[in-house]
């Protein structure tokens, strides 16, 4: 089988432990354990219990205790076993393409997105056809193009929502719509949600496709909503029948994922609101921040995100956007991604998920590069 390079990844692989601003990361600044355990008001506690605990493989679909909490983020989740534990979301998305895409299947996938949605499913031998977000659109999947896609044997869409790169979100109605062109062919819908409750305005939370759809299938983990991307830990939510089987293949590249790392998502569950109230201030401060900055640079441009910890900015500057990145690294010590990495060029990623002090210190880098260019 053969399979495209995973652009983003092996950007990030490459730069993000060799710069001093780091305005690529997704993940809102990440918890330390001690945060973590200060957090849970029970830190001796917890210690004794990780310090007494058998390191076995443990429950290999995920505890009771973390499926039921992640069962909490959703409305109509009321049955544990329509929840997999993975490694991570992108753990998540791979066992649920591989369930879900067999050769000569057709997928439809947004661009951009995280690869995983179009890369595994054309390495399986299906057709893939891209629907491409466009910023006259607010970067929202366009509901004509989708129907014209549609195929009687369209077998997968694949969403991301909120998106990343470009922040946009579909609400509730928007998803709605998306799920009854999916019922028009029987197709499931892959919705990555890993960024969901980090909506800027309004209820941070925002629909689930497994609220709206019983074809439909989450993924999110622990990662960039709750600060916790070294749990390595995420999951996915559907239909039962459906989860059945992804078990059956987790088998093959999983078998169940770290002990610690569940009790220790279990911790953060238990204090969710903590977290997120952390991690929603941070957001709030940094996009301000963004925002004021990009209106302030004549050769920038973008749609404001509505949700998540990333923005996708149109530059108007004539070097190719990996050029532009290794040259800003350089120079300035400033880390953004590439549009080429995501296959999008002309744009640049920028993350806004860390200190603000750190990020408006790398904005004021990015500014004076710009200077110095022109």
């Amino acid at each position: 089988m053969k399979i495209k390079d995973f652009g983003v990844e092996i950007w990030m692989n490459l730069y993000e432990n060799n710069c001093e601003y780091n305005l690529a990361e997704t993940c809102v600044e990440s918890l330390t354990l001690n945060e973590l355990l200060e957090i849970s008001g029970k830190k001796d506690e917890i210690i004794k219990e990780l310090l007494d605990m058998q390191l076995s493989y443990g429950d290999i679909e995920g505890s009771n205790a973390l499926r039921s909490h992640i069962s909490k983020l959703y409305t109509t989740i009321d049955d544990i076993d329509r929840i997999t534990i993975s490694h991570g979301a992108i753990g998540g998305n791979d066992l649920a393409i591989f369930t879900l895409v067999e050769p000569g299947d057709h997928v439809i996938s947004v661009l951009p997105t995280y690869q995983q949605h179009y890369s595994i499913p054309e390495a399986y031998g299906a057709d893939v056809d891209i629907l491409k977000l466009k910023a006259e659109n607010n970067f929202l999947p366009s509901l004509e193009e989708l129907k014209s896609l549609v195929r009687e044997d369209t077998k997968l869409i694949c969403i991301n929502n909120p998106n990343n790169p470009t922040g946009s979100l579909m609400d509730e109605e928007y998803l709605k719509a998306i799920v009854e062109i999916a019922k028009s062919c029987d197709a499931y819908i892959l919705c990555d949600e890993v960024y969901r409750g980090l909506n800027h305005e309004g209820d941070y939370f925002t629909s689930s496709i497994v609220d709206l759809y019983d074809k439909g299938v989450a993924t999110s983990s622990m990662s960039k909503t709750f600060s916790l991307a070294g749990l390595r830990l995420g999951w996915v939510v559907g239909p039962k029948d459906f989860i059945e089987a992804v078990n059956r293949r987790r088998d093959y590249n999983t078998i169940s994922c770290g002990r610690i790392d569940d009790r220790l998502a279990v911790v953060a569950m238990e204090n969710k609101e903590k977290i997120l109230i952390r991690n929603r201030n941070i957001i709030h401060k940094n996009i301000g921040l963004l925002d004021q900055w990009v209106n302030s640079e004549p050769k920038l441009s973008y749609v404001k995100p509505k949700a998540g910890t990333t923005a996708f900015v149109k530059y108007d500057v004539d070097m190719p956007s990996e050029e532009f990145c290794k040259k800003l690294l350089e120079e300035k010590g400033v880390m953004l991604v590439p549009g080429t990495a995501m296959h999008m060029e002309g744009y640049l990623r920028i993350g806004y998920a860390y200190s603000p002090k750190i990020f408006k210190t790398g904005l004021e880098k990015i500014s004076e590069f710009l200077a110095e260019l022109d």
